[in-house]
């Protein structure tokens, strides 16, 4: 289950500014930028947890039970490649459904699951066992490079595709400041992001944490739901609208009427009020759902065009 975006950022910045305090400063960007947290803080923040082991014997079917998992299309090859990062609560039935898509799509994927290794079962609350947006982009830039070194994929043509926490991953991972600082593998070709949150993290004593940046140079396409109250879309638009202005690749589009989450089945019909008081709805959309498919798969073979 899903946790209100703000309590879950305001955790993130309380408990990351903790572990962070000893760090050095922010450095200065360019004209037009904001601060930015510096490499080594960013670094540091991200290997509070240790890296993943992933797997390597690649499958032709995700079968029911959401793992980690290695997932390849019939045939040899060299296929475009898929790292899927899930949400807050971990790998569900969504994302491996997603996962299934895409090899039918004839993308190889690697099914990313950044918990069970390190015995969390969510961080909907806020950070676990180091497990924050650092660690999680971290480990999507770790399994990116894991991707590249299988015979079966175009190591050129490997993106993103993030649900709710994982989006805000995506978006980290879209920054080439934050991929040079994590030190986890070259930046992604493209980068998708299902509903993400566009918040500025306001860690204590500690510089903003700007979830989008103006940095973005690689390919990415942002999908959300117009009823969204847990990560509302109109803080996106504005965000890559000025990005969109300056030149940044960045596209997206918003489902009207449509809550967090439009793909979850097993959440439809939930609600619960979050932190700040306002009632979260949850609501399974069949056309959201095929649409936002549609959209994806369009998107990485306009931006990933095969050689």
């Amino acid at each position: 289950m899903t946790w209100s975006a703000t309590g879950v950022l305001l955790a993130f910045a309380a408990a990351l500014a903790i572990g962070l305090a000893t760090e050095a400063p922010a450095q200065d960007r360019p004209a037009g930028m904001p601060s930015a947290w510096s490499p080594e803080a960013i670094y540091r923040g991200a290997t509070l947890a240790a890296d993943l082991a992933f797997p390597d014997a690649p499958q032709t079917d995700a079968g029911s039970a959401p793992r980690m998992l290695l997932l390849k299309p019939e045939g040899e090859g060299p296929f475009p490649g898929i790292v899927m990062v899930h949400q807050c609560a971990g790998l569900n039935p969504a994302v491996m459904a997603s996962a299934r898509k895409a090899v039918a799509a004839k993308y190889a994927v690697l099914v990313l699951d950044s918990f069970t290794q390190r015995g969390v079962s969510t961080v909907c609350f806020g950070p676990e066992a180091g497990i924050n947006f650092f660690r999680g982009a971290r480990d999507a830039l770790q399994a990116a490079e894991h991707l590249r070194h299988q015979p079966y994929v175009d190591k050129d043509r490997i993106a993103l595709v993030g649900f709710s926490w994982g989006a805000v991953v995506g978006l980290l991972a879209s920054s080439p400041h934050y991929v040079g600082a994590l030190r986890g593998g070259p930046a992604f070709a493209a980068v998708a992001s299902f509903y993400p949150g566009c918040f500025r993290i306001l860690p204590p004593g500690r510089p903003p944490i700007e979830l989008v940046n103006a940095d973005i140079s690689r390919p990415l396409l942002v999908l959300m739901g117009g009823a969204d109250t847990e990560t509302p879309a109109a803080e996106c638009v504005e965000k890559l609208a000025t990005l969109k202005k300056s030149g940044a690749p960045v596209e997206w589009h918003v489902y009207p009427d449509t809550t967090h989450c439009w793909d979850c089945q097993q959440l439809d019909g939930r609600s619960k009020i979050d932190v700040r008081g306002n009632r979260v709805e949850y609501r399974f959309s069949r056309a959201a759902t095929d649409d936002a498919q549609r959209r994806l798969f369009e998107f990485l073979r306009r931006v990933m065009p095969q050689a």
